[in-house]
């Protein structure tokens, strides 16, 4: 009787092939979004994906600005971060960063999906957000991705 090994393939740095995909944020909701976006970038949609390699694609995300936040998040979601110094707490509400740095709303969702490790802040590298229409990636020509 032949036995018969059956091995599971693991991706490497080797095999990994990466594509560039573009998302449009025009009426996007927020959480919904940022969720699918940080599945592509762990390779989650790839069937490749190995947890301990970044298997994942590089993202550019276009019209931050217009993304929507849905119930009454846009008065009550407050975004805070802390200096290190006593009395160093800075708080911010989401309409305020929406108008300031749209790209930080998007930016701040995405790495909280993301692996809290040295391999998650690889991924989040890969990840590109713009205020606007315009972004410099056009040499990489990203596919349209639409959710």
């Amino acid at each position: 009787m032949s036995k018969l090994h059956f091995t599971t393939k693991h991706a490497n740095a080797a095999t990994v092939t990466r594509n560039w995909y573009v998302v449009d944020g025009t009426n996007q909701t927020v959480g919904r979004m940022c969720a699918r976006i940080a599945a592509i970038l762990r390779g989650k949609n790839k069937a490749s994906y190995t947890p301990h390699v970044d298997t994942g694609d590089f993202i550019v995300v276009i019209n931050a600005a217009k993304v929507v936040l849905t119930g009454k998040k846009i008065d009550q979601k407050v975004y805070d971060h802390y200096t290190g110094y006593p009395g160093g707490r800075k708080e911010e509400s989401a309409a305020t960063l929406l108008k300031r740095k749209p790209e930080d709303a998007i930016e701040r969702a995405v790495r909280g999906m993301l692996p809290k490790n040295r391999l998650g802040r690889k991924m989040f590298k890969k990840l590109f957000v713009y205020a606007g229409e315009a972004h410099p990636h056009g040499a990489q020509q990203p596919k349209e991705l639409k959710f």
